[in-house]
């Protein structure tokens, strides 16, 4: 009889404190209870660090260093244990650390994977990238894409006069089957650490 192979562990940093990740097997969840900063690299990670910094209206986001700083962070834990960062599509953290835009990795061996949230479920569409370390193009799990329209824009009603605006306490909230795909997609990942 053939033996099942245990789940290998990931850690998800920077998650709500409401987080789905803390639901799902053998995922070690980082909220801002305990500061992600400490994660001792021991397993592939999914990250999703603060954007407000970085997205398209960074101009009208507090001027917050240290949060800012937890970007830069995550995209070296990326680099250093394998796994994948989630941004918004507009983020401005791919120039400031050398990543690569398509799907050419860089010299990390990461690329970039643009995707809409609303695949997995998303009320919105939510354009994001992901940067992945660890696995090619080639060897991610499937996507299953959702044909249709979201119900919700992202931005505000006076931009979009066709669809009701999402709810702020929704616009960062992981469709459960994306955070499913994204530990999927981590557990794949290896690294070479020399």
């Amino acid at each position: 009889m053939a033996r099942i192979k245990p789940l290998r562990k990931v850690a998800a940093l920077f998650v709500r404190t409401d987080s789905i990740y803390k639901t799902l097997p053998r995922v070690d969840a980082w909220d801002k209870l305990r500061d992600a900063r400490g994660y001792d690299g021991s397993a592939p990670v999914v990250v999703h660090p603060p954007c407000a910094q970085w997205g398209q209206l960074a101009h009208f986001a507090h001027n917050k260093p240290e949060e800012k700083a937890l970007a830069l962070f995550a995209v070296d834990a990326v680099r250093r244990c394998g796994g994948v960062l989630e941004h918004p599509k507009a983020s401005k953290l791919w120039n400031a650390k050398n990543m690569s835009r398509t799907s050419q990795p860089d010299e990390w061996g990461g690329w970039t994977l643009p995707v809409l949230q609303f695949w997995w479920g998303h009320q919105a569409e939510k354009a994001t990238l992901l940067y992945i370390v660890g696995v090619g193009p080639g060897d991610i799990p499937p996507i299953q894409l959702r044909l249709g329209e979201a119900e919700r824009a992202m931005g505000s009603r006076r931009r979009n006069k066709r669809k009701p605006e999402l709810l702020k306490s929704a616009r960062d909230k992981t469709p459960p089957a994306f955070a499913a795909w994204l530990v999927d997609l981590a557990r794949r990942c290896k690294v070479n650490r020399e």
